[in-house]
């Protein structure tokens, strides 16, 4: 009789490995992979359903450029999300910044503060964002339409308004209200970057600071010559994070926008929304990185 074969310790391990990520893989390839193939395909097709059938016909480019030139929601909302990135991203990484900094230091109630601002990435849904910020209607609920009051004084525009800087222009008062009525989204949508920066500020050595307070060291010089070096991959990780986490908001207009064209059964130029916005968000992210990215930093 033939002696089993046995098989080595360390192939036995990678025989393991792939049997634990097995589940995973497979799970990524169909609901993934087939599910973004069958997108880039639908995005060059004109799909239609017929006795329970998807029958697609190659129409090139036609559904590009369908969406781009006649579908004036769908190039107005994504105009709308860009501008909005373009402000809103340095916001929520100055603010989150300006927080961690804060709640890095030792002050009675830290714990309770630092519980506050991480709270919105437990309860993070868009129903409840939305009860909070009185986008659902609530007819007859005397309760929510109080408390979403709270959130949609204009106080800023109030202020500038007292110290006559509001009425500079059109635009400016614009931005201004903008960013006011956005004050909220910025902090409920900060979470994560305090969280980042927060473990970025505790990761600077003891000695470090020590050794600046002895050089006499100003708060200003320890932070731009100090803080920042040592966060600076943490500012290029939250803006990376920020940009997605606004683009595949599914409260967005462009995101709602798709889901209306999906619904429709229109899945040709849902598509091809789909695929335009997400090469955006590539170069978005590109242009992020390229700007925050500069020169590394070493240290002895």
């Amino acid at each position: 009789m033939k002696e089993k074969r046995k098989i080595a310790y360390s192939k036995r391990k990678s025989l393991y490995g792939y049997g634990f990520i097995s589940l995973w893989i497979v799970g990524t390839v169909v609901f993934f992979v087939i599910p973004l193939v069958k997108s880039l395909v639908y995005s060059f097709s004109e799909v239609t359903i017929d006795s329970g059938k998807t029958i697609t016909e190659w129409v090139g480019f036609d559904q590009y450029i369908k969406v781009l030139t006649e579908d004036e929601k769908y190039t107005e909302y994504l105009t709308d999300m860009l501008l909005e990135t373009l402000w809103k991203t340095p916001l929520i990484i100055i603010f989150s910044m300006f927080i961690a900094v804060v709640l890095n230091q030792n002050f009675k109630g830290r714990t309770l503060a630092r519980a506050v601002f991480f709270l919105p990435v437990i309860i993070v849904t868009g129903s409840v964002y939305k009860i909070i910020t009185g986008d659902i209607s609530s007819s007859g609920n005397n309760s929510t339409e109080q408390f979403s009051t709270m959130f949609s004084t204009d106080l800023i525009g109030e202020f500038l308004e007292f110290i006559g800087v509001y009425g500079i222009s059109d635009k400016f008062n614009n931005l201004i209200s903008a960013v006011a009525d956005n004050i909220f989204g910025i902090v409920w949508n900060s979470g994560i970057q305090i969280l980042l920066f927060l473990s970025a500020l505790q990761g600077i050595p003891v000695s470090v600071r020590e050794a600046s307070r002895i050089d006499g060291a100003t708060a200003w010089e320890y932070f731009w010559k100090i803080t920042i070096p040592y966060i600076k991959p943490f500012i290029l990780a939250n803006v990376i994070f920020t940009v997605i986490d606004t683009f595949t908001n599914p409260l967005n207009k462009v995101m709602e926008r798709i889901g209306v064209m999906r619904n429709q059964w229109a899945f040709g130029e849902a598509s091809a929304m789909s695929w335009i916005y997400f090469v955006i968000i590539m170069l978005v992210i590109g242009i992020f990185s390229f700007l925050f990215n500069g020169k590394e930093d070493y240290y002895e």
